[in-house]
């Protein structure tokens, strides 16, 4: 059978061999070469890939008798073989499910409540759970994603072909980033790829936690030794408290659609404004980066900045003389003055550092 890489090679030159045998029902390379203008050597190789795609005939006792094959019998002759490959590997899969399947019984007696939650101990088995989800799922899913400079684009990439295929099922996609994701470029070229096919992405400076729910009847939560485990809850009505809780983080986040500079010196301004609140409460620099989903350097940087410009040597002073100038709004709403502008070139001065 023909490797797929010789039917790639077929070429122009081909055609015109097979054009020619076609007419004249000789394999003579001779002939063939004198009559289309290419090399003997080339015709040789031509007619070499083309008997080995199933197009070419040649008489075993007689070399220049030859004839060409219809393309949908070639096709045929080669697809065949690969067809009887592909049922046989999709009853290997109807047997692998049918037998694994048997343990599934057993398997969820363990649990004590079916309908509650279910503990799932390593990163195999989130995986699996998330991807069983996906496929079931016929509605909504619904993400909260903290975290904003430290996204890989592989997986990212990996992410937005899974969102696709729900998307294109006609699954509504809704998911909240912190702040600083508006900062790191691969998130940036995911949330215009993934908006494009119809997802809707917002932005928080603060985000109540990693949270993923399917259709409002599933949803996966991190356990909390901070391993990559994951509890999977199913009663009905843990998960409406989760999704209610995500609905008003979502009310108030900001759309990510656009990076332009003006956008992000009102997520900057945003983003020092709840660090000045955190340094008032009495918060420590490592609470304060998980607080806003960037790194501890990051903050540091951060701090160090708004303290130099407020003039404070103690965190309190910083939020005190943030009150008085009129920086920090009690009221959730984003000062009038900026705490730093945009440049020349759109970038945000202060803005965090991209991971």
């Amino acid at each position: 059978m023909v490797a797929p890489e010789e039917l790639h090679r077929l070429n122009d030159l081909d055609l015109d061999v097979y054009a020619w045998v076609l007419e004249h029902r000789t394999g003579d390379v001779t002939a063939i070469a004198a009559a289309t203008g290419h090399t003997i050597k080339a015709v040789t190789s031509s007619v070499s890939r083309l008997r080995s795609s199933r197009l070419l005939h040649v008489d075993p006792d007689d070399a220049e008798a030859a004839y060409v094959v219809a393309p949908d019998t070639a096709v045929a002759q080669l697809v065949a073989p690969l067809e009887a490959q592909i049922g046989e590997r999709q009853r290997v899969i109807r047997d692998i499910r049918e037998n694994l399947g048997r343990f599934l019984p057993c398997y969820l007696r363990r649990r004590s409540n079916p309908e509650s939650l279910d503990v799932l101990e390593n990163v195999q088995d989130v995986r699996g759970a998330l991807n069983q989800a996906s496929v079931t799922c016929s509605r909504e899913v619904l993400s909260c994603q903290p975290g904003g400079g430290a996204r890989v684009p592989e997986a990212m990439e990996e992410a937005l072909r899974r969102d696709e295929t729900m998307l294109r099922r006609g699954i509504s996609i809704r998911t909240l980033y912190h702040h600083t994701a508006r900062f790191n470029g691969p998130s940036q070229a995911y949330v215009v790829a993934a908006s494009r096919l119809g997802a809707q992405y917002r932005t928080a400076h603060e985000l109540f936690g990693r949270f993923i729910a399917f259709d409002r009847e599933v949803a996966f939560i991190p356990v909390a030794d901070g391993s990559w485990g994951a509890v999977v809850i199913r009663e009905p009505s843990t998960v409406a408290y989760l999704c209610d809780i995500f609905e008003r983080t979502w009310d108030m986040a900001t759309p990510f659609s656009s990076t332009s500079g003006q956008d992000l010196g009102q997520v900057s301004r945003e983003i020092n404004e709840t660090i000045v609140r955190l340094l008032g409460a009495g918060l420590k620099d490592e609470a304060i980066a998980r607080r806003l989903g960037m790194s501890l350097r990051t903050a540091r940087r951060h701090i160090a900045d708004i303290m130099d410009e407020l003039d404070a040597s103690s965190r309190f002073q910083a939020g005190v003389a943030a009150m008085a100038r009129g920086l920090l709004d009690l009221d959730g709403n984003a000062a009038e003055e900026p705490w730093h502008e945009p440049s020349a070139n759109g970038d945000v001065q202060g803005a965090p550092e991209r991971h």
